[in-house]
């Protein structure tokens, strides 16, 4: 089987999301260009300033912004943030700790928990399972 030389290409708010930054806060050339799987990779080892300055303050997506705080995206959309937050936003709504902000980090600290109990019950079955199989 040989391999294609061609460079695999992206849409700008793919490259964009694989970066963990906000399409619209990023440099014209980058949102109307296309981005190779070369190019990512380089941005990715060698973050350019605009790329370094845009993970550290933002305005981020709300995938970083939901990571950032603790909770889910849909906790950051029942909380009422349908938009991009600064890092500075983001520790100011840390310190203030709206009642909702304070629900969502406990409602996702218990999906946690029970994620990891699901993990363990499944890999304690899996064990018996082996070990029936293996006395049978």
């Amino acid at each position: 089987m040989t391999q294609h030389q061609n460079s695999q290409t992206m849409k700008p708010a793919t490259a964009a999301k694989k970066l963990g930054v906000y399409l619209e806060a990023t440099p014209a050339d980058f949102q109307e260009g296309v981005v190779s799987r070369g190019e990512l990779n380089e941005l990715q080892a060698d973050p350019p300033a605009w790329l370094q300055e845009l993970r550290q303050n933002g305005p981020h997506p709300r995938p970083v912004v939901a990571a950032k705080l603790g909770i889910s995206i849909s906790g950051l959309a029942r909380g009422g943030v349908t938009e991009a937050l600064t890092t500075e936003q983001i520790e100011a709504l840390k310190a203030e700790a709206p009642e909702w902000l304070v629900k969502e980090r406990a409602t996702q600290s218990e999906v946690r928990k029970e994620t990891v109990r699901i993990k363990e019950r499944n890999a304690q079955r899996a064990a018996d399972q082996a070990a029936r199989e293996q006395s049978a």
